[in-house]
């Protein structure tokens, strides 16, 4: 398909080119009636705008990429969903890369990234090793860091009070009278692993029950690694009447080789999971969740690598915050 031009449009209109390029640019000098027949005729005739010649003269090229964790975990795709709507507000785009929760394939997606010129970036970091944060920081590159967060590494970040959610968790399998709570976190390198293991021995103590080694399981934060825990530990015979799980997805999981072998929920163990995906994805399952800020985590990200990419952030001023958690009650847990 022949590019239609500018010059092209021009003729069909009877404008002149710089007339036709500020119409399509919605400049104030040109009359609402002018710029429609303009846009009509551009859209008619299949213009596409050359954002490269655009990006070249502004220094822009109003594309952000967002490095997600693991793509295959709802979660993550939720998120992706409103940093979308958020950035188009400010009429950019995002395109999706995915780590998988794999520290090498996340320093090929920073690179990817920066070769493609992205104005910032909004990390999902994986947090095995912190040297391409290191980099990005050394790169002056805007970049957010969404979930997690380096107490060694000054950035901008937006995290959920998973000390609040792992308490809150903890707390209510206890209320429901569940006192052996098998606690299935993710690595101990993870930053939010280490917060919602804190709330999880605070719930304890304040109950004054002794906390036992052997119901403190880390597993892989990717899909597939509870079901085997799970088996392993039922196996082993390790008494539990209910389980904390790091995130719903591995919460799933653990309610599937759990009725595989027999055990009811919540009649038999007691489950509450974390995220709150069922916000906004409906199943037929309904699992106790913490709940956090997704949209509004979303929203101020994408705020926050606008200013920074605006330069309104200083160079020694970060914008760190922690947002609310709370516990959603749903049917996988119930008073014994």
């Amino acid at each position: 398909m022949q590019k239609v031009t500018l010059k092209d449009i021009a003729r069909e209109t009877g404008y002149s080119t710089n007339t036709v390029s500020r119409a399509l640019k919605d400049k104030d000098d040109i009359s609402e009636s002018t710029k429609s027949h303009i846009k009509d005729v551009a859209r008619r005739m299949g213009y596409i705008p050359n954002n490269v010649a655009s990006s070249l003269r502004s220094g822009l090229t109003k594309t952000i990429a967002v490095i997600l964790s693991d793509i295959s975990n709802p979660y993550f795709s939720i998120m992706a969903k409103h940093i979308e709507i958020a950035a188009r507000k400010y009429d950019y785009t995002i395109f999706v890369i995915n780590s998988g929760e794999d520290y090498y394939l996340e320093e090929k997606a920073i690179y990817s990234a920066l070769s493609k010129r992205v104005d910032g970036i909004i990390l999902f970091p994986v947090q095995e090793d912190n040297k391409d944060i290191k980099f990005l920081k050394e790169s002056q590159i805007p970049f957010v860091i969404l979930g997690r967060y380096f107490e060694d590494i000054q950035t901008d970040y937006l995290i959920t009070d998973d000390v609040k959610g792992g308490y809150l968790a903890t707390k209510h399998l206890i209320e429901c009278g569940r006192e052996r709570i098998l606690f299935l976190n993710g690595p101990s390198y993870v930053s939010c692993a280490r917060q919602r293991e804190k709330g999880y021995m605070q719930a304890l103590k304040e109950k004054g029950i002794e906390v036992d080694p052997d119901l403190l399981k880390r597993v892989s934060i990717t899909t597939g690694s509870a079901y085997s825990a799970v088996k392993e530990v039922l196996k082993s015979n390790l008494k539990f009447s209910g389980i904390f799980a790091f995130s719903d997805v591995i919460a799933w999981e653990v309610a599937y080789a759990l009725e595989q072998s027999g055990i009811n929920i919540p009649e038999d163990v007691g489950l509450v999971g974390y995220d709150n995906i069922q916000s906004q994805l409906y199943f037929p399952y309904e699992i106790t969740t913490v709940d956090t800020s997704k949209e509004i985590m979303a929203y101020k990200a994408v705020e926050v690598l606008m200013r920074r990419i605006g330069n309104s952030l200083k160079d020694d001023e970060y914008h760190q915050e922690i947002l609310d958690t709370e516990l959603i009650i749903r049917g996988s847990s119930k008073d014994i």
